[in-house]
């Protein structure tokens, strides 16, 4: 089938998939999209399952100004073909927290360079760059939660200063990230407990919250 038939297929079945409710429900919360059908994701995974992994379609999907079709690349791009600038791109048109959280999860964390290009985008100035890049970092420590001493360092530098100065959604990542890697391990949980131990009595709100923050975590 060639890729415009692809194309007007998926379209197609999403059509016949969409949920007004749903979409409403999303643009009520924030989540705004030129065009967003409200499908569910299991039936985004089932349409996708049809297809299998397809770089050209995947890149296709993701030009599409369509929530469902964003996911759906994330879902059908495989990982050899996926070159690092183009995961530059890619990151560069993400605009909300619901496309971040899917991609970082069905594509970024598996690419073989997720290490290293994460720690670049959390150094970016874009908001959703930053995004991804912690939350990228929070699914590589959830498999594999060890780095070297200088990696941990500039991890930690990074995201208590996102925590402490970035917008809600980075705040948010940046959290995620530092909690993944506290639960690692105990000289980790005790890292981070070190870093933020003078904050408990800060005038500043933001450190008291994430001093308290870090405070359940240990508790937990």
């Amino acid at each position: 089938m060639e890729l415009k038939e692809q194309l007007k297929e998926i379209k197609t079945q999403l059509r016949l998939s969409m949920n007004g409710a749903v979409s409403q429900s999303m643009r009520e919360k924030g989540l705004v999209y030129k065009l967003n059908f409200g499908v569910e994701l299991p039936r985004i995974k089932s349409i996708a399952s049809a297809y299998g992994k397809d770089h050209a379609l995947a890149q296709a999907l993701w030009k599409e100004d369509i929530r469902e079709c964003k996911i759906l690349a994330g879902l059908l791009q495989p990982v050899d073909s996926f070159l690092p600038e183009i995961a530059d791109i890619w990151v560069e048109n993400i605009r909300n927290i619901e496309i971040a959280e899917l991609t970082c999860m069905n594509l970024f964390q598996h690419l073989p360079y997720a290490p290293a290009k994460s720690f670049h985008w959390i150094a970016a100035e874009d908001e959703y760059t930053q995004v991804c890049g912690f939350l990228t970092i929070a699914r590589l420590l959830m498999k594999k939660g060890d780095m070297n001493e200088r990696v941990e360092n500039e991890f930690l530098d990074q995201a208590i200063s996102a925590f402490l100065s970035g917008s809600y959604h980075v705040r948010n990542a940046a959290l995620t990230a530092i909690r993944r890697f506290m639960q690692h391990s105990e000289e980790n949980a005790f890292q981070v407990c070190r870093r933020v131990e003078g904050m408990g009595d800060s005038s500043s709100e933001t450190e008291r919250l994430l001093y308290n923050l870090v405070k359940e975590e240990i508790a937990l």
